[in-house]
């Protein structure tokens, strides 16, 4: 007896991009008025000028809503075309139903599958792996994937070392069937050893205060891996893909700090004319969204356009981290 597989499309392709921002405008001032720092000390640990937060009725699901919605209209979709819907996110509060199921039902969806991920500001690269696997495999024609944050939600005020790196948004991409190789293969990983590096607390625990869950994280160390460990293995992305550094057009590294970005460079040693995403300037730090997002700022702006060869690559608690190099939507 022989069990009879699926198989779909030779290759997969990002078609569509689409984003939504808190609309709250955090500059360095404003948040100088919250915790002990400076504008000029902030923005030369990490290029933050300001961060965008959710403002009053704007919240995870509406955040993530929106951008799929656009993705899926800039894909020349409809919400019931969506095959399955991937989301990476560790801001829903609520361990099931899924955000994913949640949006599907927002969207008007009738049977999408839906699932949440949970590999933090790796995330979305996770989901594009899953979705391009999922595509040429032929168990869906048409996925969604998304990273949705609200990060403010976990910042310890009074932790100065933490509280005014992080914003809120939301990215999504459709992924679908392509005539030609767009997305090419996910390199993907982890160090358990170092899972403590970052949390949130245990939503069981009793706080006296009633404040939290917070985020924490060891910032030296997360800077040392991301700087030696991470850039070697984004070399090993484009490796993999058989492209040459001479042949990228466009890096999108999660946007975690413009340190870490600055030392990847010097590790890939990328040439001069490779556009950079620097996302990170005006939205913080935004975890599972902030690769998508700044994907879709470079093309808005036009410093990158569709179909150049583009680089991204997330890392975070875990320790874990993912990417591919693609074809820009």
């Amino acid at each position: 007896m022989s069990i009879r597989t699926s198989q779909g499309p030779q290759f997969a392709r990002i078609m569509s991009v689409g984003g939504s921002r808190g609309s709250r405008v955090v500059d360095n001032a404003e948040m100088c008025t919250m915790i002990d720092s400076s504008d000029e000390w902030i923005q030369q640990r990490t290029g933050i000028r300001e961060r965008r937060w959710v403002a009053d009725g704007e919240t995870a699901l509406s955040l993530g809503s929106a951008a799929a919605r656009t993705a899926i209209e800039r894909a020349g979709l409809e919400p019931n075309d969506i095959d399955a819907i991937l989301v990476s996110t560790v801001s829903h509060y609520m361990q099931t139903p899924s955000m994913a199921a949640v949006i599907a039902n927002e969207l008007g969806m009738t049977a999408p599958a839906a699932v949440d991920l949970s590999a933090a500001c790796a995330g979305f690269c996770y989901g594009v792996g899953m979705a391009d696997s999922m595509v040429r495999t032929g168990s869906a024609t048409y996925v969604l994937v998304l990273g949705v944050e609200v990060l403010s939600d976990y910042i310890d005020i009074k932790d100065r070392s933490t509280a005014f790196l992080f914003g809120d948004g939301a990215g999504a991409v459709v992924v679908g069937p392509s005539d030609s190789p767009a997305i090419g293969p996910t390199l993907w990983g982890s160090d358990p050893t170092q899972h403590e590096v970052i949390t949130i607390d245990d939503w069981r625990e009793e706080r006296p205060d009633g404040e939290g869950p917070f985020l924490h994280m060891e910032g030296r160390q997360v800077f040392k891996w991301a700087t030696t460990f991470i850039a070697g293995k984004a070399r090993e992305a484009l490796d993999a893909a058989q492209v040459s550094p001479e042949e990228l057009d466009v890096f999108i590294p999660h946007q975690a700090n413009n340190r870490i970005t600055d030392s990847m460079l010097r590790h890939l040693k990328l040439p001069a004319s490779v556009v950079v995403a620097r996302d990170i300037v005006g939205m913080g730090n935004s975890s599972a969204a902030s690769v998508p997002l700044a994907m879709e700022a470079l093309l808005e702006s036009g410093d990158a356009t569709s179909g150049q060869t583009a680089l991204m690559i997330g890392f975070g608690a875990g320790l874990v981290f993912a990417g591919q190099t693609v074809l820009l939507p």
